[in-house]
């Protein structure tokens, strides 16, 4: 299959037959490069990791869950080095192309495994989401995408980053095929009942570029007529930036754990930005460690007060569409940290979110979330099926 938009990793094409049968056979996947495959190396987006540790004997997880389910693997995909980024871009093996905006960062760091599903290359992709590392491509490449609840799916196989924060999650292009992809990985039948309340987080809305938050705003009145009850409520009383601060705290320390004997052993090459990043993560003090853990519970006990049984918040997946590719490290450094913005409630709290394709900012995608408490995956799997069924039944209509 050829890769125009460089998405799968350099070297043979792995491809791995299904199982016959299954409730995903005739399916397609691919997996980002966090993902073991047997016989094949884990490069986690870096030529140094690979060369360090050894090929896998088993397939990790999520990867034996699809492959049980009749899906096919057709290859490994690129990832922002050890899972470092969050825009997509990778120094040593470039970046994918953002089909729906070529001139656009696909989002990372499961850049390639959203820009394989985009492109029509596959049905469906792994991905891993610890800071955002779904949602973020899942906006950028119109696609959904789903940060499942923390904890919940076994990542034994799957490269760690910051295993306090870290999940398995995956994309598709429509909803039909992402709800029978997460029926297989959640071990359970979508809803047909939806939620009862929802929650619109006007503090996320009021971060996100104007243009953003109106472009959303027709799907949230969809959402508003399919779920019934609603209202306005802010999502962080002490501040959106402050729970940021928690996570950027908490997840750069972690990141340091993990790859220091790595980095003891082999002293690897990095870019300069994820070698930053380490070395930083490396110097935060117990202190601001002890402050952001405080935080961390602050917010959990939010999320519990604001998502009782039955309820869903909904805000936008990223505050701004996809920036350009090749954007200077000064400006990608302040992107970076909108993003984070609106996507650090994930790590800190451990609930799942879906973010859902359909609106657009000049033509490039932006995606609306919907939140839930914790292993109501499957509701939000539900909600964002009836919420595209009722847009298409609007467009067809027109």
């Amino acid at each position: 299959m050829p890769d125009d938009i460089n998405a799968f990793v350099p070297g043979p094409r792995v491809e791995i037959e299904g199982r016959q049968g299954g409730p995903l056979s005739g399916l397609t996947f691919a997996a980002k490069d966090l993902f073991d495959v047997a016989g094949y190396p884990t490069g986690g987006g870096n030529p140094d990791w690979a060369r360090s540790n050894p090929i896998p004997t088993r397939h990790a997880w999520a990867v034996q869950r699809l492959l049980d389910a009749g899906a096919t693997l057709i290859g490994k995909t690129i990832t922002d080095e050890v899972s470092l980024g969050i825009v997509g871009e990778n120094a040593f093996y470039g970046t994918p192309i953002n089909s729906r905006a070529p001139d656009r960062v696909p989002g990372g760091s499961s850049s390639g495994s959203a820009a394989a599903v985009a492109a029509g290359l596959c049905d469906t992709a792994l991905g891993t989401d610890t800071g955002g590392s779904v949602r973020v491509p899942a906006s950028f490449c119109g696609l959904y995408g789903i940060r499942p609840t923390h904890g919940r799916l076994d990542v034994s196989g799957m490269m760690p980053q910051a295993p306090s924060s870290d999940t398995t999650g995956w994309f598709a292009r429509d909803s039909e095929t992402f709800a029978g992809v997460s029926s297989v990985m959640l071990g359970e039948a979508i809803p047909t009942a939806l939620p009862r309340r929802l929650i619109i987080a006007c503090d996320a809305f009021a971060f996100a570029d104007p243009e953003v938050a109106a472009a959303l705003q027709p799907m949230v009145e969809r959402l508003r007529v399919l779920i019934g009850d609603s209202r306005e409520e802010v999502m962080a009383p002490a501040g959106i930036t402050q729970w940021a601060q928690a996570q950027r705290t908490l997840q750069p320390s972690e990141a340091w754990l993990t790859f220091k004997d790595w980095i003891d052993r082999d002293n690897p090459r990095f870019a300069f930005s994820v070698a930053r990043n380490i070395i930083l993560g490396s110097m935060i003090p117990e202190s601001e460690r002890g402050w952001a853990q405080l935080v961390r519970r602050e917010a959990r006990g939010r999320m519990r007060y604001l998502l009782p049984e039955g309820t869903i918040l909904c805000l936008p997946t990223t505050p701004f569409p996809a920036p350009k590719r090749g954007e200077p490290l000064s400006v990608a450094g302040a992107q970076r940290g909108g993003l984070l913005c609106l996507c650090c409630h994930g790590g800190l709290t451990g609930v799942p979110q879906v973010s859902i394709p359909g609106a657009t900012v000049d033509g490039l995608p932006v995606g609306l979330s919907i939140v839930g408490s914790r292993d109501c995956d499957s509701a939000l799997i539900a909600v964002a099926r009836a919420l595209a069924r009722s847009m298409h039944e609007e467009n067809t209509s027109l």
